[in-house]
């Protein structure tokens, strides 16, 4: 089944030069064509790589759009040269390419439009993981969830994914962030294709490249970003491409429950300052206002969580 379809890898290369070679050298057989677009790093692609491998597409910036920008260039190759699956590995040796069989497997077999990898559910890899990318990496996932709409997926951030170039072809890739946030856009563009996304279980690698991001600026960077797609997924799912009962619990829910905490803290506040007691309507008022808008919420988020896309 695998020679019925056209695979492809995209591999970003930013001063990877110590490990672009056995990278290659680990990729399987059924893959076609390798897209290795250089993205103006400090080190050069090693002469080895193109005289060696035959199968290589070099593809070259003009300056430097980061991990995600490189990655769209080589999804845009690929749709022009109508490749059926892509697959996207890091420069760095961090990934075990052997796994590349089962991510495009549910793809060919149609149970799933992008698959990637989940380092959470070998737990003696997670055992291996460093505890900084532990933190992080289950803090992003949980956050991320609730951004993208993906609920039933995890590790979402992992860049070790497959996907088919006619789901590429729906996205709009100016939405899609050139930098660090690039998975977690993308994931956040699926969502509004209903996309039906897999999680494969695999290891991690970690070896002697470093990140260029500090693991303690990630919340700075990320933050910010997650709390906008979500807004934009809430926004557009329940308020201008669809409106249903979930849309009303969170319209009413929502501003019962601020109100409440709001005005819960402001009565604290008058009434300590007073030295008195607050009367029992209106310590009452508070708290129904809040249990009620907090149920309504509650209720949204459930449905929002049977609504996420799974695959087969």
């Amino acid at each position: 089944m695998l020679n019925q379809n056209k695979i492809a890898v995209v591999i970003p290369y930013y001063n990877a030069s110590l490990h672009i070679v056995n990278v290659l050298v680990k990729l399987p057989k059924i893959i076609d064509v390798i897209y290795i677009i250089d993205d103006c790093g400090d080190e050069t692609l090693p002469k080895e790589v193109l005289t060696r491998f035959q199968n290589v597409v070099y593809l070259k910036h003009d300056k430097n759009l980061g991990v995600g920008g490189a990655t769209k260039t080589g999804f845009k190759a690929a749709i022009t040269d109508r490749i059926a699956i892509v697959v996207k590995v890091d420069a760095d040796d961090q990934m075990d390419t052997k796994y590349i069989e089962e991510l495009i497997t549910p793809l060919i077999n149609d149970r799933a439009d992008y698959s990637k990898g989940n380092r959470f559910r070998d737990f003696k890899a997670l055992k291996a993981m460093p505890i900084t990318r532990k933190i992080g990496n289950l803090g992003l996932s949980f956050l991320t969830k609730a951004a993208t709409g993906y609920w039933n997926n995890f590790d979402p951030t992992n860049g070790f994914f497959a996907v088919k170039t006619e789901t590429l072809e729906k996205l709009d890739f100016d939405n899609i962030a050139n930098r660090y946030y690039f998975e977690t856009s993308l994931i956040a563009e699926l969502y509004f294709q209903e996309s039906r996304i897999k999680d494969i279980s695999m290891p991690a690698i970690y070896g002697d490249e470093k990140s260029s991001m500090s693991v303690w600026k990630m919340p700075f960077v990320f933050l910010p970003k997650l709390f906008k797609t979500f807004i934009k997924r809430i926004i557009k799912s329940y308020f201008i491409y669809d409106f249903n009962m979930s849309s009303i619990y969170i319209l009413f829910g929502l501003p019962l429950f601020l109100f409440g905490l709001i005005y819960g803290l402001y009565t604290w506040w008058f009434y300590s300052s007073q030295s008195i007691f607050a009367p029992t309507g209106t310590i009452m008022l508070v708290t129904l206002t809040i249990i009620i808008g907090f149920q309504l919420l509650l209720q949204a988020v459930h449905y929002d969580i049977t609504k996420a896309p799974k695959s087969n």
